[in-house]
């Protein structure tokens, strides 16, 4: 009980924060232009408070799964003092980007800030050269400092996986510094082969499952989101994440294995073939960075910077098709991540993450999300008037239909999930 408490709570402050900094960025933003704002209210269905203020009614509602800044002139238009639609086009368009825009915004500071409080970060010295691979085959020595691959600078650990692992296993151009002096090696990085499974385990201490690649290959081969991953091939694997990758790295040659999860405290076997990929690896080993407040927020830079890229690749993917709709997730599947959150930096994770998510989803153009509203206005701004008021009611009621519809069908994959 006190578990199921606790995890309501942090569902709830999570979501209830950030969508009250969202709409609070739409009220100041508002108050700013001069706009009336007839009211402010967190969350939906019955009111547990309200406040009267000078001209806004403060109220905060029971379920906090949105909320809204009802602005004079916003939905009908109104010949008041105030009214939304009588202040200019910029001034509308930067009343309705603000609540997204805060949220990206106040994600950043909060990634950048866990980022360098937490460090454990990795230069892109070379302590050591794995025997066999390619870096000592070519005469990389411990010592050297990689600067350069392909032309592009790197900094971090990621940065030289990224590039060497896009090379598919051609020829690379590595620049090292070595006692001050740069040299040049042309590198074939070494082919590893290995099993991947596309799934996403909770943590290291854990075999529980908590996701799949947006392949699905494993999925539909008879796991389930919650399956606590017990064995392979009759080696038991449970609470070893480590173990249990070294078991399948060391079975490259079997088309088949056999894995036993515990689901609802029954153990279920399922045969699995996982799926045969390939690597790219320069093979050294990297000095870790001094733990300084500097060397933290130097390398929180680039890391918030990928960060931030990840949310657009991955709406990039979507509507290119390579990320199925499956793989959404609406207020129940954020409900249920949140709630699983172990400690308070996975807690701060996940808000910076959703923050993200919701600001930048919030920006797309369509409606009646207030990218869509954006599109609108600058329509006007184009047309010089605005679109009759019944089309403009109309394009909103069928983006809200839509969207409506999709709520329905993210929840009940999320549902699914869960159960």
């Amino acid at each position: 009980m006190i578990g199921f408490i606790l995890s309501a709570l942090k569902v709830i402050i999570l979501l209830g924060f950030l969508i009250f900094i969202h709409e609070l960025g739409h009220f100041l933003v508002a108050k700013l232009c001069k706009v009336k704002v007839n009211e402010f209210a967190i969350g939906f269905g019955p009111i547990l408070f309200t406040k009267k203020g000078k001209e806004t009614i403060y109220r905060l509602r029971l379920i906090p799964l949105g909320g809204f800044v009802s602005m004079e002139g916003e939905e009908t238009r109104s010949e008041e003092t105030g009214a939304f639609n009588k202040v200019s086009i910029p001034k509308r368009i930067a009343i309705v980007a603000a609540g997204g825009i805060v949220n990206i915004i106040f994600a950043i500071i909060v990634y950048m800030g866990l980022q360098t409080y937490i460090g454990n970060n990795i230069t892109t010295e070379i302590t050591n050269c794995t025997s066999g691979y390619a870096a000592e085959n070519v005469g990389i020595q411990p010592g050297d400092v990689i600067k350069k691959i392909n032309g592009k600078k790197v900094r971090r650990q990621s940065d030289i996986n990224k590039i060497v692992n896009s090379s598919k296993g051609d020829e690379i151009t590595v620049i090292i510094n070595r006692n001050g002096q740069d040299i040049e090696y042309k590198i074939v990085p070494t082919v590893l082969e290995y099993n991947a499974t596309g799934i996403y385990l909770e943590s290291e201490n854990s075999t529980k499952i908590k996701g799949f690649d947006s392949t699905g290959s494993i999925e539909n081969q008879g796991f389930k989101i919650g399956d606590i991953i017990i064995s392979i091939n009759d080696i038991n694997v449970e609470n070893d994440a480590n173990k249990l990758s070294e078991i399948l790295q060391k079975n490259l040659d079997n088309e088949n294995l056999k894995f036993v999860v515990k689901r609802h405290n029954e153990d279920i076997t399922i045969n699995v073939t996982p799926n045969k990929e390939q690597k790219y690896l320069l093979g050294v080993q990297l000095k870790k960075a001094d733990n300084t407040f500097a060397n933290n927020f130097y390398y929180a830079i680039f890391k918030t910077k990928d960060f931030s890229v990840s949310i657009i690749d991955n709406i990039k993917m979507l509507f290119s098709g390579k990320v199925s709709t499956n793989d959404l997730m609406g207020p129940v599947g954020i409900s249920s991540v949140v709630a699983k959150t172990n400690g308070f930096q996975e807690f701060i994770y996940i808000l910076a993450l959703i923050s993200l998510s919701l600001g930048v989803t919030n920006l797309l153009p369509f409606p009646p999300l207030d990218g869509g509203k954006i599109v609108l206005l600058l329509i006007e701004a184009i047309r010089k008037k605005p679109l009759p008021e019944k089309y403009e009611i109309g394009i909103q009621m069928l983006g809200f239909g839509v969207m409506i519809m999709l709520s329905l069908y993210v929840t009940c994959n999320d549902i699914m999930r869960i159960v």
